[in-house]
């Protein structure tokens, strides 16, 4: 699980580059585990992290909610917009931004500032369309592609759609910036791209920005959170343990560093450690880290049993003499097996050809050149109750069995089995 921090500081920082600037400031594929290791994708990261809350609902028909004039002040509407966004004052941002796009319609920076306003109030639907039309005004305008980028990358709920289109925001604000020689700008952006990278499975992408922003601001703490995570995806263990506990003493981000360290320690076999950092990681955001509900051998495997009798007859004899086990993490040759790896978070895993590939015999071993493994840890902290952990063990029984018949995370994204 790939935990996302976001840090309420966007505001300013935002604020900060249209002082600078005057102004305010492809689809990733999925992880492609090839025919012989492939896994059920990470579900997505907990609300907490993303800023997540349901769009904004819309008024009903009938009833029309005006805005407020806008106080302006003897100010330019677009100035009066600006700072009242700056000072988190989204409804009077709006109202003045509103006037500022109705005087001068085709004005990018209006419409932004419309945009940025009503992401503010969590008015997503309507801030969605506000930055489409501003980018439609002006493709390349950096202010248009930073509040879009954050938008997608930052405040939607993740999906892999959400989270690729933040990454293309980001990375094409960065590109601009960069032949702009906008350096405040180039670094808003990188971050951006960093945070993306890491939600849509491109670690290793992640990494090159992270380390990018680290070069030119040392200790940058969203810069040093994402390097953290992006070396524990590409399962650089030895280098991420060291890069969490440097997050240890920060206050906004303590819980997802606890929560990785155990992860880690985990993998080391050292539970009672690792339950230490996980203990702290709920006391300090339960939120974001409720209790996990790991079951005990003999329950779970009762449950996976049943989830297996559940299948559709066609799903049962597709797995007939493929072996469906239960293991508590993945292996690190699983997990390496492949370039890029996998995340140490999967749920579960096929190993083997497709059905419509040759299959040779049980290797020296003795082992099947077909098999599937689910991962009781991984899926009991990925879930919140009991009844979400049933559905999940079903959810990724059918994740495996769709790689089994030869669909690759894109095909079965497209059906729901994320």
């Amino acid at each position: 699980m790939v935990f996302r921090f976001r840090s309420a500081a966007w505001v300013v920082v935002v604020s900060a580059l249209a002082l600078v600037a005057c102004h305010r400031p492809a689809p990733a594929d999925p992880v492609d585990a090839g025919p012989a290791c492939s896994c059920a994708p990470v579900p997505p990261a907990p609300p907490t992290l993303k800023n997540v809350r349901e769009p904004t609902s819309h008024t009903p028909a009938g009833q029309v909610t005006p805005l407020a004039v806008c106080e302006a002040k003897n100010r330019l509407p677009i100035d009066a917009a600006r700072e009242y966004f700056d000072h988190q004052q989204f409804d009077k941002a709006l109202s003045c931004a509103a006037q500022a796009a109705a005087l001068a319609p085709n004005d990018v920076l209006a419409q932004t500032e419309r945009a940025n306003a009503l992401a503010g109030l969590e008015k997503f639907d309507d801030a969605r369309l506000a930055f489409a039309r501003a980018l439609a005004i002006d493709p390349d305008s950096l202010e248009a592609l930073a509040g879009a980028a954050h938008l997608y990358a930052v405040q939607l709920p993740s999906s892999r759609e959400t989270d690729e289109l933040g990454s293309l925001y980001a990375e094409r604000g960065f590109d601009l910036a960069q032949s702009q020689h906008d350096a405040e700008f180039s670094v808003y952006f990188a971050r951006l791209s960093a945070m993306a990278f890491n939600d849509v499975g491109q670690p290793a992408d992640a990494l090159e920005r992270a380390t990018w922003v680290l070069e030119r601001k040392p200790g940058d703490p969203e810069a040093l959170y994402e390097q953290a995570v992006a070396l524990f995806e590409l399962c650089r263990f030895d280098e991420a343990a060291p890069a969490f506990e440097k997050l240890v003493a920060d206050k906004e981000r303590a819980a997802f560093a606890h929560h990785h360290l155990g992860l880690l320690l985990e993998r080391q076999g050292k539970q009672s450690e690792a339950d230490a950092h996980f203990t702290t990681a709920h006391g300090l955001d339960a939120d974001a880290f409720p209790t996990a509900i790991i079951l005990p051998h003999a329950e779970f495997q009762a449950e996976l049993d049943k989830a297996i009798a559940s299948l559709p007859e066609d799903m049962r004899k597709d797995l007939k003499g493929v072996p469906v086990a239960m293991e508590d993490l993945p292996a690190l040759d699983d997990l390496t097996a492949n370039d890029p790896p996998l995340s140490p978070t999967i749920l579960g895993l096929f190993r083997g050809p497709p059905l419509q590939e040759a299959c040779e015999a049980p290797d020296a071993k003795g082992e099947p050149c077909r098999s599937i493994v689910v991962y009781r840890n991984n899926l009991g902290r990925a879930v919140k109750t009991r009844d979400e952990l049933v559905e999940q063990i079903r959810v990724t029984l059918l994740h495996e069995v769709g790689h089994l018949r030869g669909e690759d995370d894109g095909e079965l994204a497209a059906r729901g089995l994320e």
